[in-house]
């Protein structure tokens, strides 16, 4: 690794060398103590070095696997998909990846018209990229819808027409939304067994595609939720509601990453400043990662899309 060529402080490549570290790989193996007793350098220096070494893994590689995005209804999930729709076909500059992607909707018609708004508003929303560059991108014809109402039409869509795609190049993002619903109609607790087998499947070919072809994967999941009493006989009883991903431990070891989503109660929004302006202010939480540390941001959508909040 030549680390003159990392944005770093002399004396902190001075450090490294001194080390011996000679990659990446090397340093992201170690814990920040581990670092600091190794170079002798301060907190503050170990933890830009790791920020630094970071960010360029991630820009000189996409993270491959399957990504969950899970949330109650009416969080965003679709608005996060769509968006990613478009992302996806900007160039490496501007954090896309200069392609297309599928979109396989398993339980909603596609919401063509919500997709043309925000192609008509990419300029309102992208005001980091270049109008000139905006307007040469044909955003819509880069999307490629399929519908599957079954699993076995999934399972056919994912091993013959996506590999398709994805060996010609059209396409670097596939998008399942939802992959719980599905499952949710055809299965009962009596089919434990062939629902996992199925997971399994689905799972390993979703990963199969994105090393082979260093694409991520976004599935959209829901989440189910439990009445839980809690109290004594006699007494008046707690009954809290308990939420998690749909479709159980087996899909949950398929995944890379967990982001779930979230938006405030109607009674919340009653109390607050929503109510009157019609801004609702979302959370998005990264529940696991093999990159991130369990964090959250807050985001509104509007006309113009998804974006970032305080």
């Amino acid at each position: 690794m030549d680390w003159d060529q990392l944005e770093l402080n002399p004396k902190v490549i001075a450090a490294i060398k001194k080390a011996k570290l000679k990659s990446i790989k090397e340093v992201l193996h170690l814990s920040g103590p581990d670092l600091q007793r190794l170079t002798k350098l301060s907190n503050t220096d170990v933890q830009h070095l790791l920020k630094t070494v970071s960010l360029a893994l991630r820009n000189n590689c996409v993270l491959t696997g399957i990504t969950e995005l899970v949330g109650q209804s009416s969080a965003g999930k679709t608005q996060i998909g769509l968006q990613l729709s478009l992302c996806v076909q900007y160039p490496y500059e501007y954090g896309g990846l200069e392609s297309g992607v599928i979109y396989i909707c398993t339980e909603d018609v596609f919401p063509d018209k919500r997709l043309q708004q925000l192609i008509a508003l990419q300029h309102q929303l992208r005001t980091d990229v270049p109008q000139e560059i905006i307007k040469k991108i044909k955003f819509g014809n880069s999307v490629f819808i399929e519908h599957a109402a079954d699993i076995d039409t999934l399972i056919e869509c994912i091993t013959k027409k996506v590999p398709i795609l994805l060996s010609r190049g059209m396409v670097r993002l596939i998008i399942i939304d939802s992959i719980a619903a599905l499952f949710r109609c055809e299965f009962g607790i009596q089919h434990s067994i062939t629902k996992a087998k199925y997971l399994q499947t689905i799972g390993a070919k979703l990963h199969q595609l994105s090393s082979g072809f260093q694409s991520p994967v976004l599935c959209i999941n829901q989440i189910t939720s439990t009445m839980d009493e809690r109290g004594l006989a006699g007494t008046n009883l707690n009954v809290l509601e308990r939420v998690s991903p749909a479709l159980g431990i087996t899909w949950s070891n398929q995944l890379l990453m967990r982001l779930m989503v979230s938006r405030p109660s109607s009674e919340f929004l009653r109390d607050t400043d929503a109510s009157a302006t019609g801004i609702v202010v979302r959370t998005l939480s990264v529940i696991f990662a093999p990159h991130l540390p369990q964090s959250y941001c807050h985001y509104t959508v509007n006309e113009e899309g998804v974006k970032g909040t305080e």
